[in-house]
């Protein structure tokens, strides 16, 4: 299609690298692959971030791997901007020189 497209993505490993580099690896693939990529970039992100979750815990299983990761992407479809993140990641918008507060980090303590 004509949209412009942009994703970039942070992961941050824990317990080892493994997860973190599958992550990198995949992901981005499953949210370029997903159905509602075009119509639903949120959708398609939640979607594949479960997806690649899904897929690691199998392979982690499989090769009794014993890693996690955090993570943050953004994908900007057009002039919007979609975030996505996993754990206690983070990303931060400066417009104007200013701040601009996206998300609230996954913390054991928040429901």
């Amino acid at each position: 299609d004509d949209v412009d497209r942009a994703y970039f993505a942070v992961f941050d490993g824990h317990g080892g690298v493994d997860a973190a580099n599958y992550s990198a690896t995949h992901l981005h693939v499953n949210v370029g692959l997903h159905e509602e990529i075009v119509k639903n970039p949120a959708e398609a992100l939640k979607c594949s971030f479960q997806k690649t979750d899904e897929m690691f815990l199998f392979k982690a299983k499989r090769e009794k791997l014993r890693s996690g990761t955090t993570g943050v992407c953004a994908l900007i479809v057009g002039n919007k901007l979609h975030i996505a993140w996993l754990g206690d990641s983070q990303v931060m918008l400066v417009q104007q020189g200013k701040a601009v507060t996206l998300m609230e980090p996954h913390k054991p303590e928040r429901e």
